[in-house]
């Protein structure tokens, strides 16, 4: 399949062509099943982030434009004042779906200026600037990944050894199901495609990543669709696996970063660092500008949103696996401190240590 095919063919979300259904990939459903949902109520949209249909810093940001988008197309109004209103309820109800993925605030928060700037215009052209406004943020992201990729490329250019393939580590789904297409993480490898590489020059080492296999079922997927040798490991295998010299290099992705370059990404990726640390392997951060959060000093600033304890006790079996009464601990995220990052690439530029000066100077404030 060729790269242009493959991004075609799983495209995470979209608008229908009557701009009356966001249309998403159900993620919930990958590998086995590829289908296509249209959301159309602020419920539907609200449930399909809250339980990871739709899913990924990049990809919820341009949902939640195009979802605010469509719940405004649909305000009988004729008076701004009303409208906002209504637009503001809708808002906040969708920003209650994920505490952590700053994108998604941050897509509402740009949504709500430009609705705010539009309030001498009429309803029905404040309707169509919201539609627009969510177009360009889906064309950036586009852009956002893009850009990232190719400075993940060139490291992956420096590190690799004629003749061999390069091995790369990644953790949960950073790839196109989480973004408008390319995905940050996994940019570098579609990049490398579109520079001519074959799927055989990289070997990807896919995290399944507990408890709800992200790696295993997309990421490992994505990869597979597009061609790139892949094999799905536990997450428990990964020290094993480093220390084998398997892995050259590691990029994860992330939903947000502190001030001091602490990121919170989905929970094991901190384990992953302290591991390539030991081991020499350099491990990068894919963060788009947006997801760094200069308002936050440090990761433990970051609020963890907390997961229903059926993801570990029974979701993935025939017969429950832990007794009944037990209590869970399901964190869907952690931190890793920023001295076990080796770099954060944003699609500005490489940043690395001190990295609230990197920010900085890169004009992310």
């Amino acid at each position: 399949m060729k790269i242009e095919e493959f991004f075609d063919e799983v495209l995470t979300v979209r608008m229908t062509p009557e701009r009356d259904a966001l249309d998403i990939i159900d993620q919930t459903l990958l590998p086995g099943t590829i289908k296509r949902i249209n959301l159309k109520t602020k419920e539907e949209i609200w449930e399909a982030i809250k339980k990871l249909r739709v899913r990924g810093a990049p990809a919820i940001g341009v949902s939640a434009a195009f979802g605010i988008a469509l719940l405004a197309s649909k305000i009988e109004a004729s008076d701004f004042e009303v409208f906002y209103k209504e637009f503001k309820e809708n808002k906040d109800y969708l920003a209650s779906s994920r505490p952590t993925a700053v994108n998604l605030f941050w897509a509402l928060n740009r949504m709500e200026k430009v609705c705010q700037a539009s309030k001498d215009k009429s309803i029905e052209e404040i309707k169509n600037i919201l539609f627009e406004e969510a177009y360009k943020i889906q064309a950036e992201d586009v852009q956002i990944s893009r850009n990232i990729g190719e400075i993940g490329f060139k490291i992956l250019e420096e590190l690799k050894e004629d003749g061999e393939p390069i091995g790369i580590e990644t953790h949960c789904n950073a790839g196109t199901l989480a973004t408008a297409k390319y995905g940050t993480a996994t940019a570098p490898m579609y990049i490398a495609l579109e520079h001519g590489w074959k799927g055989s020059d990289m070997h990807v080492y896919c995290d399944e990543t507990r408890p709800l296999l992200q790696g295993a079922r997309l990421t490992a997927f994505e990869l597979k669709q597009a061609g790139i040798t892949t094999t799905v490991q536990c997450d428990n295998m990964a020290s094993a696996l480093q220390k084998l010299g398997k892995v050259k290099v590691i990029f994860v992705g992330c939903d947000r970063v502190a001030r001091n370059g602490d990121a919170a990404n989905k929970i094991g990726t901190s384990l992953l660092a302290i591991c390539a640390k030991h081991y020499g392997i350099p491990f990068y951060v894919c963060a788009p500008s947006s997801t760094i959060d200069m308002e936050t000093p440090t990761g433990k600033e970051i609020p963890i949103e907390m997961r229903d304890s059926e993801e570990i006790t029974s979701m993935w079996y025939k017969e429950r696996m832990a007794p009944e009464g037990i209590e869970v601990f399901n964190p869907a995220f952690d931190v890793t401190d920023h001295d076990l990052i080796t770099g954060i690439i944003t699609e500005k530029g490489l940043c690395t240590a001190p990295y609230d000066k990197a920010f900085e100077k890169l004009g992310i404030c």
